[in-house]
């Protein structure tokens, strides 16, 4: 009877569920504010998008267009990254300087969720506007959401540029600290860009507001937005805006699961138009659904009665299968007692090596005969194993008739392996080099900002290469060919009392157009003991230096942690990036101390040392990865130089996300692109840029990610 109950109610929630999507459809999916943060019109919401979901937004609310990037690594923490045209006033007030170009700003912003909705308490967050920026739309907020029905309430309570509506700060009753925002506000000197701990949440006033979002019902999800709006319009603008009502009302289509349109009217004045683009891209296949497809081995069991005569015949014909479906048999050896088949394998396709270790697996399945009970499989990379999965034939064909991979866990061994072992193994095909991939892709370089114009651009066709010469040397290049550019109009020099080592950005853009060199390396890989890995590299690192150096990381197998070394004797390439050099040259170097949490499966990357224009610091990364591939991270470095020396931003800061190419296409591969954002580019705490680095190279080799992934074994 239990159970019939227990059907039942499973069944009305689904019922429900199933219900609620068709009345209000993508009710659950909150839009991007015109401050680029979730929420209404002007009002944040304490409404979080789910892990992993990327979102960018765009709105026109004179005299303001905003453009925001805003990423979730958790769903309880957003970041956003906002660019703004302030269009009532100049970039400079010097018209030979930026002529009738508008004042733009960049900030980030911050908000943390506090507490979770549930069906007596409220979602509760916190809120920071224009983290280490300007400060022109800087403020703190609290705001509180609940969802009766089809009608979701937020109200909350704002400092800073968020007072509008105010009453006097309760904080202030607590401590003095509270009483005066502009006593708290720092140096009068700063260029900008510092964290102003000592303003948030001061002031002798709040901004009280509060919002409604009202989803139609059976209306394709179109939902009605009013609010009291708490944006004190005179503290945020160089300019007072007129505001002749403090209500906003307004409208959001959604014109799919993903792109919503949005129309309203603010300050009782002025229309306000934009839209939101959201995806969640951090689960499995996110976008479009792929399987891994296997070439069927027709007439299996006569390979297997064959490879029973001859263990040969064993080798061969799993070299033949493996490399057809691009798993690379390196070598393979049968015990002295024929009971286990150990291969090594490189895999070039899948983000997640339980997916190469299950084709790997079935492959053999199909391949060995019957006496054969375990596997063993190495992944390697180069000439590099990494590690060893070692299992029972007959556990790893009873759990996937079942699908239940993480079962096989229970009898799954992972080991260690050296070069020698491997060496060992009784059959090692002979490797035809060099092998040479080539493809060509289009490209954009871009700038965006600045008393010139608001973006610069170039589209180019790039040409992506590497050449294996042997199992520890390659060469990588990336060869471009610019097509169209405005980089013409880009007038604006470097201000930088450093060294020029990243500043110089203009001239390498106007002077690098036609053929131009971004990366020609060569790499020579080893392992020259237990658990330490090294590269040796030459050529041109990047666009902006060329020339020697190293790198060497000790990282246990299958552990989550490793500890990197590198040195690079470099000279600062012309800047029509060729094969012409500057006059600069410099050593720098680096330690960098790695630790994946596995729970959380955050990636700590703390680098300390030399920088290209000859400071020392700290450089501190920390990213996330998802079950798709994509990492979403963040980095703030500081060195021995002044805030005055490093210029405006203070000191470097920005965020990033990698996202795999594959999510948008039925075939996996493992390319990446990436976007990253900083609020302005300087000299300070620049470190060089070099492909392949060895944790990058080696991190498959970490059993976080191994248990993560092991539910694709089966895929």
């Amino acid at each position: 009877m239990r159970a019939i109950l227990l059907f039942l109610s499973i069944c009305c929630v689904s019922i429900k569920a199933q219900i609620s999507e068709y009345i209000y459809p993508y009710s659950n999916v909150p839009i991007i504010s015109n401050y680029g943060t979730t929420g209404l019109l002007q009002v944040p919401t304490a409404r979080m998008h789910e892990e992993g979901t990327i979102s960018f937004s765009w709105s026109h609310l004179e005299p303001y267009l905003r453009g925001s990037i805003v990423a979730n690594p958790f769903d309880w923490f957003e970041a956003s990254y906002q660019y703004t045209d302030v269009n009532n006033y100049l970039y400079s007030t010097v018209k030979s300087f930026s002529g009738s170009q508008s004042y733009k700003d960049k900030g980030f912003d911050a908000k943390f969720r506090l507490i979770k909705e549930t069906n007596l308490i409220p979602e509760i967050a916190v809120g920071f506007r224009d983290l280490g920026g300007t400060a022109l739309f800087g403020g703190e907020f609290i705001v509180a959401s609940k969802k009766l029905g089809n009608i979701d309430f937020s109200v909350g309570m704002g400092w800073g540029t968020i007072t509008g509506n105010s009453v006097s700060n309760p904080l202030a009753e607590l401590h003095d600290r509270f009483k005066d925002r502009n006593l708290n506000s720092g140096d009068e000197d700063s260029v900008g860009g510092e964290v102003n701990y000592g303003s948030f949440f001061a002031g002798e006033e709040v901004g009280v507001f509060a919002g409604i979002e009202y989803f139609v019902p059976r209306f394709n999800g179109l939902r009605i937005m009013f609010e009291l709006d708490p944006t004190n319009y005179n503290a945020e603008a160089y300019k007072p805006v007129a505001q002749d009502s403090d209500f906003n009302f307004g409208i959001v289509y959604p014109v799919n699961k993903n792109l919503f349109l949005k129309l309203g009217y603010i300050r009782g004045n002025t229309l306000n138009f934009g839209f939101t683009y959201t995806n969640s891209i951090g689960g499995k296949n996110p976008i479009i659904n792929k399987k891994p497809k296997l070439r069927e081995i027709k007439n299996s069991e006569r390979f297997k009665r064959g490879n029973e005569l001859d263990r040969y015949n064993l080798y061969r014909s799993s070299l033949k299968f493996l490399n057809e479906n691009r798993l690379y048999l390196q070598t393979a050896h049968l015990s002295e007692d024929e009971s286990k088949l150990s291969v090594s394998v490189i895999q070039p396709t899948y983000h997640s090596h339980p997916i190469a270790i299950g084709q790997t697996s079935k492959i053999l399945d199909q391949l060995a005969p019957d006496n054969i009970e375990s596997f063993e499989i190495t992944m390697a990379n180069g000439n590099q194993p990494m590690y060893k999965v070692t299992f029972p034939r007959k556990d790893f064909n009873t759990y996937k008739e079942a699908n239940l991979p993480y079962a096989l866990l229970s009898t799954t061994k992972f080991e260690d392996i050296s070069a020698a072992e491997v060496q060992m193994h009784e059959f090692k095909p002979r490797a035809i080099f060099p092998v040479i991939n080539s493809k060509f892709s289009p490209s954009i370089r871009s700038q965006i900002g600045g008393p010139d114009g608001f973006y610069f651009g170039e589209l180019m066709l790039a040409h992506h290469a590497s050449v294996v010469f042997s199992r520890n040397l390659e060469l990588t290049s990336n060869i471009n060919l610019s097509i169209l550019d405005n980089f013409g109009d880009l007038k604006l020099a470097s201000d930088s009392v450093l060294p020029h080592v990243r500043t110089d950005i203009v001239q390498y853009l106007k002077e690098s157009k036609g053929l131009h060199i971004s990366n020609l390396q060569f790499n020579y890989f080893n392992k020259i003991g237990k658990n330490i890995y090294t590269k040796t590299s030459a050529g041109l690192f990047e666009s902006m230096f060329g020339g020697v150096g190293g790198e060497i990381l000790y990282k246990p197998v299958l552990s989550n942690y490793g500890i990197g070394i590198e040195a690079w004797s470099v000279k600062q390439r012309d800047y029509d990036q060729m094969f012409d050099f500057r006059d600069y040259s410099v050593v720098t170097g680096h330690m960098t101390l790695y630790f994946q949490e596995p729970r959380s499966r955050i990636l700590f990357k703390l680098m300390g040392g030399r920088f290209l224009a000859k400071d020392s610091g700290l450089h501190l990364d920390l990213s996330r990865s998802f079950k798709s591939g994509l990492r979403i991270g963040a980095f703030i470095a500081r060195t021995d130089i002044s805030y005055a020396e490093f210029g405006e931003g203070s000191f470097d800061k920005g965020f990033y996300f990698s996202l795999p190419i594959d999510i948008f296409f039925s075939e996996y591969s493992k390319p990446h692109t990436g976007f990253g954002l900083r609020p302005i580019t300087r000299d300070g705490a620049a470190f060089l840029i070099h492909s392949h680095r060895l944790w990058n190279v080696t991190d498959s080799a970490t059993k976080s990610d191994l248990i993560f992934d092991w539910g694709d074994i089966y895929d």
